[in-house]
């Protein structure tokens, strides 16, 4: 006859479960939890592609903004970028273009980094009819996001080069899509948006061009981008002073970090965007961009220029976008490595 377990035994093989139990949650916590903050603490690589390596120069405005998982976003190639095999690109997924201007979709372009000067840079490969913006992201087999009536114009584009119209996404103001964690939210710019004929193929485009008008493709516009860390950027686009700045950009998405143009005559000067940064939107930091100058030499900011006045002007960090030069940034928009300014 079998003897009834003893309740010392009972008890001890409770503890002993119990005890089991708590190591577990213990080690799966202490594995999670470090999960956790390593996501939460990876940082976004931002890459300027300027004229000039190592500069901030007068036609300046590409960006490749790397998402912790790979995710590898370009933004307003423009001028400075020397097409689909500028060895600088890398993979692109994504290219974004604020509007349809030649200074940001690209007209033209440089054949290789560092010819001309850089308050003079020489871009002497022609892009019409197709774009710097469309060729790059047909060789790299990217994706275009854009709002506004655009897409139809960059679809077209797209398949007369042999790639695919359904990889232009149209994005309306207010909405977003989301790609690998990735969301990429359009929001108005105030500027202008109107197409060159030379974009446009036949006696359309030469009457336009006559007649000394552009096409109109609807609205420009900015961008909001969340990344899979958490980190939200502005990326401005050209544009004046608008209420979204601060009712949908610092407020509804609170964003940390911002790439705000400071031209003057065409967007907002250094003094305006200061006014932007630091009452309306109130980011943890700033890139400069759209500047139309030579910003640097020796990647040192110049006195005098639009470039200081706005790192002077402004509360918030401000880092210069030196060519090449890759800036990191955390979750709340703190650099960590690379940026040169404030």
């Amino acid at each position: 006859m079998k003897r009834a377990p003893s309740n010392n035994w009972i008890m001890s093989l409770r503890n002993r479960f119990a005890a089991l139990v708590v190591v577990s949650f213990v080690v799966f916590s202490a594995i999670f939890g470090w999960h956790s903050a390593h996501a939460s603490t990876a940082e976004v690589k931002v890459t300027p592609l300027g004229s000039h390596d190592g500069e901030f120069c007068r036609l300046d405005r590409a960006i490749v903004f790397e998402d912790p998982n790979g995710l590898r976003i370009l933004y307003d190639a423009g001028r400075t970028v020397a097409g689909a095999e500028d060895p600088r690109l890398g993979d692109i997924d994504i290219v974004l273009v604020s509007h349809v201007h030649g200074d940001h979709l690209g007209d033209r372009r440089i054949e290789a980094v560092n010819t001309g000067s850089c308050a003079t840079p020489e871009f002497t490969v022609s892009t019409v009819p197709n774009s710097n913006s469309v060729e790059i992201a047909v060789g790299k087999e990217a994706q275009i996001v854009v709002g506004s009536e655009m897409a139809k114009f960059f679809a077209n584009k797209v398949s007369g080069l042999g790639g695919d119209p359904q990889s232009v996404k149209l994005v309306r103001f207010g909405a977003s899509y989301t790609r690998d964690g990735v969301t990429i939210t359009t929001v108005p710019a105030v500027h202008s948006n109107g197409l060159s004929g030379d974009f446009i193929e036949g006696d359309l485009g030469e009457s336009l061009n006559a007649a000394g008008l552009t096409a109109y493709v609807g609205p420009p516009t900015g961008y909001v981008v969340t990344f899979s860390n958490g980190l939200v950027v502005y990326l401005s686009g050209d544009t004046g002073v608008t209420a979204e700045q601060e009712t949908v950009v610092g407020n509804q998405y609170g964003a940390e970090l911002v790439v705000m143009n400071i031209g003057d005559t065409f967007t907002t000067g250094p003094t305006e965007a200061a006014y932007v940064i630091d009452e309306l939107i109130r980011p943890n930091a700033v890139i400069a961009s759209h500047a139309n100058e030579e910003a640097t030499s020796g990647g040192e900011v110049l006195p005098d220029t639009r470039t200081a006045m706005f790192i002077e002007a402004t509360e918030a960090p401000v880092y210069v976008p030196l060519s090449g030069q890759a800036m990191m940034f955390d979750t709340d928009g703190t650099c960590t490595d690379g940026c040169v300014g404030e």
